[in-house]
C-alpha cells in the first residue's frame, strides 16, 4: 500500500517528546495526525495521513441515520529501549473484519490495518506520553458514506484511524472494586443479532442501561441472555470470576457476545499466571449460590481500556446486594492485572508474536 503523507508544516507539528506534568486521563487527548482509506467503486483506495480534523460528510449519510458503523480499540506501548510496540493488533484487524461482515461492511485486508496503524503511530511518535502506565490507545473504525435514505448497505466508506496519548485507567493502579448492576430488565443483544460486533450501535443502546445502573451506585450493568437464565457480558468488557482453587471462569463465547482481546489473551497464559483459565456457561442461580457458599472468591472485567476492573459486589434491581469474597480488589486480578501489563509493556515474554514494534519509515 502506498500511502500518501499530507503532514501537518514542520513548525505547527509536536517536535519534543510528549512529557504530561499530570495524569492525561484516557481517551481525552489527540495526535496531530490521522489515517484516511476510503471505499468506492467496489474498493479500497486512496490512503492517506492527513491533520487531525473534522471530516465534511454528507447529512444523509448512511452512518448517520442508520449506525452502519463499526470500531476497534488498541493500545501501544513504549518499551525500555525506546522504541514503540503494538500488543496483539492482528487480533483487532481480525475481529474488525468479524464486525464488518456483521454489519454488511466490506472487509479490510487485515496486512493493510495493520500498515496503516503503524505509519499513524510512526508519524506522531513523539505524542507518546512519558508516564508509567502511559500508551498511545489506537482506534479504528469503518463509517458508511453513502448519502442515501433508502435502508440498504451503504456502497461507500471511510476508515479511519486516529490516536489518543493516555495515562494509565487506574491511577493507582487496581486497588479499588466496583458493583455491577445484575439486570433481567436491560439486554444487551440477542442471538441472530449484532452482539458479537463493535458496532457503534450497540454502545449506544447501552447508555440508558448504564444510566439505570448509576442509579443502584453500579459502574455498569452485568447482563444476561433474552431468557434471564445465564450471565454474558458487562457493557464495556467480558465478565469473569475466580474460584477459590485459582481457576479463572470465562462466560463461553457465543454470537451474543463480543470476543475481548484480552479475555482472549488470558485463554492462553495461564501458564504463567499459574492457574487454569477455561470458559463455561454460566447460569446465574448458580453463580449467585456459589458466591454466598464461598466457592467463588473474586470477579471482575477484561477489557482494553482497563486490561482487568476488579468486581466488589452485584446488586440487583430489587436492591439486594452479594458481595465476593471480602469485597475487595483480591490476589488473584492483582497478579493478572501485573502480569498482562508486564507483557504489554515488554517486561515479560509473551507467546510470540505478541508484541510487535513499530518501525521508523515516515517521511
Amino acid at each position: 500500500m502506498d500511502i500518501k503523507y499530507n503532514l501537518k508544516a514542520a513548525s505547527s507539528r509536536r517536535t519534543e517528546q510528549f512529557k504530561p506534568e499530570g495524569n492525561v486521563g484516557f481517551g481525552n487527548l489527540r495526535t496531530d495526525h490521522m489515517f484516511l482509506m476510503d471505499y468506492r467503486d467496489g474498493q479500497w483506495c486512496d490512503p492517506r495521513i492527513e491533520p487531525y480534523a473534522p471530516f465534511e460528510m454528507a447529512p444523509g449519510a448512511i452512518a448517520l441515520h442508520y449506525g452502519q458503523s463499526i470500531f476497534e480499540g488498541a493500545k501501544a506501548f513504549k518499551h525500555d529501549d525506546g522504541e514503540i510496540y503494538t500488543f496483539r493488533l492482528d487480533k483487532n484487524a481480525q475481529r474488525l473484519n468479524t464486525s464488518a461482515d456483521i454489519l454488511c461492511i466490506p472487509n479490510l485486508a487485515e496486512d493493510i490495518q495493520l500498515q496503516a496503524i503503524n505509519a499513524l503511530i510512526d508519524v506522531d511518535r513523539l505524542w507518546f506520553p512519558m508516564q508509567d502506565g502511559a500508551c498511545l490507545y489506537i482506534r479504528p473504525f469503518i463509517f458508511a458514506t453513502e448519502d442515501r435514505l433508502s435502508v440498504s448497505p451503504s456502497l461507500n466508506f471511510t476508515f479511519c484511524v486516529i490516536l489518543s496519548p493516555s495515562g494509565a485507567y487506574y491511577a493507582d493502579g487496581v486497588n479499588k472494586a466496583i458493583r455491577l448492576l445484575i439486570s433481567k430488565k436491560f439486554h444487551r443483544a440477542v442471538s441472530g443479532g449484532t452482539g458479537a460486533s463493535k458496532a457503534a450501535g450497540n454502545y449506544a443502546a447501552s447508555l440508558r442501561a448504564g444510566q439505570a445502573a448509576a442509579e443502584y451506585g453500579a459502574a455498569q450493568v452485568l447482563y444476561l441472555d433474552a431468557n434471564n437464565k445465564q450471565i454474558e457480558e458487562v457493557g464495556a468488557m467480558n465478565h469473569f470470576h475466580i474460584l477459590k482453587d485459582g481457576t479463572v471462569i470465562i462466560p463461553t463465547f457465543t454470537d451474543t457476545i463480543l470476543k475481548s482481546i484480552t479475555s482472549q489473551s488470558m485463554l492462553e497464559i495461564g501458564h504463567l499466571l499459574g492457574c487454569e483459565v477455561r470458559q463455561e456457561t454460566i447460569m446465574l442461580d448458580k453463580f449467585i449460590a456459589d458466591i454466598e457458599a464461598g466457592e467463588i472468591v473474586e470477579a471482575g472485567g477484561f477489557g482494553t481500556a482497563a486490561v482487568v476492573s476488579p468486581v466488589g459486589s452485584y446488586i440487583f434491581e430489587d436492591g439486594r446486594i452479594i458481595t465476593v469474597g471480602d469485597g475487595e480488589v483480591g490476589p488473584c486480578i492483582k497478579r493478572i492485572y501485573q502480569i498482562f501489563t508486564q507483557l504489554q509493556n515488554g517486561e515479560l515474554e509473551g507467546p510470540e508474536g505478541w508484541v510487535k514494534r513499530v518501525e521508523r519509515v515516515a517521511p
